[in-house]
Parts: C-alpha cells; structure tokens; sequence
C-alpha cells in the first residue's frame, strides 16, 4: 500500500502538540506519539491537505506553517507513506478532542522520551539543527526496528545502543540521535605499539584531518564506530583497514577491555552528550608508517612517540591531543608499563 500524506508540528511556548494514536486498532502508528496530519484527498496539494487535516484533528486553523522535508516511511509491513513534513507556529481557534488518539503539548526536550519512531528522531533532529528542506528515507523491518535511513540520497549511520554492559538492546539509532541524546553505543579502538628501550614501547599516534571534529588533534592509531548488526572486532579490522590501509586478522588483535566515556564538548550551541563503550585493542606486529596507506578524509599523518612521554604530554596537556588518559593507562597496564 503506498499513500501520500502530510505530518505537521505545532509549536507554541517551547512546545510540540503531540498525538498520541490510541484508537484505530490496525494503525500503523498503534501507540506512538506522533504530529497531526493525515493522507490527501483527490487533487489536493500538500498545503491543502495540511490546513484540513490539522483544521479537522485539532480544531486549529494554520496561518504559519513552514514546508520541511519529504519523508519517505516503509514500514516493513507493507505500508509506504511519502510525507510531506511542516512544522508551523500560527493558529487561530481553539483546540477540539481528536477522535484519532490523545492530544497534548509536550515540551520540545521531552518529545524524544515518548514512545515515537525511530526515524521521527531523526527529523526531528534535522529540524532543530535547522537543515534546509531534505528528503528523508526512512526503512523498518516490521516490527518498528529502524534498519536504513537515507538522507538527501546519502546512507546515514546507524548503530546499536547498548546495555551497561556493551550488550546490544534491540534499539538501533542513527548516529547523530545517540549523540544528542547520550545513547550509549560501541565503538572499536585499536592501538598499534611497538617495542623500544625507553619506557618498553611506542605507541602510533594518528593526527586527525581538516574536517573532522577535533581537527589537528593526535588520537588513537585507530577507530570508528562500530555499525548497527556489526561486532566489535569485525569493525576494528575494518576501521584499520580504511584508515591506514593495513591488513589485519582477528587473532593479530589483542584484546585489552571495554572503555566507556561520556563527552559533552560538541559544537557551540548544538546539544551533544556522546556516551561510547569502547573495545580497546593493541595490534603489536611490525608496522612501517611510511609504507601506510592513509585515508585523506580521516587521518593526516601517523607518527611514533614513546608511551611514557606520551602518557606525560598528555596530562600536561603540551600534546594537542582527544586522548582519554583513563583508557591510555589501561594500555600501559595491559601491556606492564609502569
């Protein structure tokens, strides 16, 4: 079944007017809360559609309402909505019961904890970081688990987030919704090292290219995200892979222990508080950095630097550095650096 349908957002004194779908018995939307609208009629546009769907749910006639987006929603069960998404901060008349679920004007920053799509996060997100008018592909398995989501023809990350204790819940996020929210969610962190006479070993230090977040800072050999149905070290063989361009099997990787950390420093102005659970390996086999193949988008340069005086410039903070003195003293300690 494919349907064309308009979804609207209706903000007043830091509020959304939410719905909470509770009646139709074979609704798509069973339970969830989600904004008003509903499907076209015959040769109706999208603006028209909207005034009378909010008109006949809410009581509310628009007179501000701003076109947002085009969503595409499959649902998995054989339902596929092309939806044009509107937020909109006018109205006049007063409110009505709806006889589709429970209305209820709900504070922006509490929209996210009710019981909604996946996907709704996303837009949702791109509303408020004020993206220009996208398309939005958003693809379930039918049973409400979110399994692609495709932004303006580009796949967007998704990941799995987690228990305390790095076990996967079920739920899948996109990205940039764990790192608003502070989902916690895997990633894999490899530390390449080699042997030297100072302290015991060197560690290989990456320096992050232009155009990432912490540009110019030294980091871990390697790392990245671990992916929604993936495992920890199937990512980390693929992260050094892409990287720095070395080939790498299971049993070379070295299993040190899970790291978890919270970081609240994102951009000014946009809400971040990133919660990662990270598995920690050393990858201890000869590596020549000049014969490393680096990828130009992630890493600039490599370099060697030994641990001990590493592990000192990072607490004196004289090395521009996004390490985590906890996780780098548990590889001293994994590897009897005292």
């Amino acid at each position: 079944m494919v349907g064309l349908s308009t979804l609207c957002y209706i903000e007043k004194d830091g509020k959304y007017l939410m719905l909470h779908r509770t009646v139709k018995k074979n609704d798509v939307n069973k339970d969830k809360w989600i904004g008003v609208g509903g499907h076209f009629e015959a040769d109706e546009s999208p603006e028209e559609c909207l005034v009378r769907e909010v008109k006949e749910e809410t009581g509310l006639t628009l007179t501000s309402y701003q076109y947002r987006g085009i969503v595409t929603f499959v649902s998995g069960d054989g339902v596929t909505e092309y939806m044009s998404l509107y937020t909109a901060d006018g109205f006049t008349g007063e409110q009505i019961p709806c006889d589709e679920g429970q209305l209820e004007w709900v504070e922006k920053k509490e929209v996210l904890n009710l019981n909604i799509w996946e996907g709704d996060k996303i837009f949702f997100r791109l509303i408020q970081e004020d993206i220009p008018f996208f398309s939005l592909k958003l693809v379930y398995d039918g049973a409400n688990k979110l399994i692609r989501a495709v932004l303006n023809g580009k796949p967007l990350e998704l990941l799995d987030v987690l228990d305390s204790k790095g076990r996967p819940t079920g739920v899948v996020r996109e990205r940039g919704v764990a790192h608003r929210d502070g989902s916690p969610h895997p990633t894999s962190h490899i530390w390449i090292v080699r042997s030297n006479d100072k302290s015991g070993c060197d560690v290989m230090l990456q320096k992050r290219s232009n155009g990432k977040d912490y540009a110019g800072c030294y980091d871990i050999s390697s790392a990245g995200h671990v992916s929604a149905g993936d495992h920890y070290l199937e990512s980390a063989i693929r992260e050094i892979g892409e990287e720095l361009g070395l080939e790498v099997l299971p049993e070379e990787l070295k299993e040190v222990g899970l790291h978890s950390v919270i970081k609240k420093d994102g951009l000014p102005g946009q809400p971040y508080n990133n919660h990662e659970i990270s598995q920690v390996y050393v990858y201890d086999r000869p590596v020549d950095i000049q014969n490393l193949h680096l990828q130009e988008s992630e890493v600039e340069a490599v370099i060697w630097m030994d641990y001990g005086e590493c592990r000192q410039r990072i607490m004196d903070q004289t090395l521009n550095s996004c390490i985590w003195i906890d996780e780098f003293e548990m590889l001293g300690r994994f590897l009897g650096i005292r």
